[in-house]
């Protein structure tokens, strides 16, 4: 039997470009993820501001719940999205 999308976990996660900008995203492959992004294949923001590192993710059971996060953190003031880096910085994943 297959892996069903339910079954498949999805994160929402930030990366911190070369320029310093910060980039939201979401995907079921946080690893692929990032190699694409510093492949310059990953979005057309992230292209031209590599490398980039992860600096945030989050794990979330379905892809609908972590777009949905996606959406309200790109709604997020650049101050807020640093503090909720910040405040994840000492725990382990």
């Amino acid at each position: 039997m297959g892996t069903n999308e339910s079954e498949t976990a999805c994160y929402t996660y930030m990366v911190r470009c070369a320029d310093g900008t910060l980039y939201t995203g979401w995907t079921n492959d946080l690893q692929k993820r990032l190699t694409a992004h510093n492949s310059g294949k990953g979005a057309k923001y992230t292209a031209s501001r590599r490398p980039v590192t992860l600096v945030y993710a989050e794990r979330h059971e379905d892809k609908i719940t972590a777009m949905q996060r996606e959406y309200s953190i790109k709604r997020l003031t650049k101050d807020a999205k640093e503090a909720l880096i910040e405040s994840t910085q000492n725990i382990a994943d």
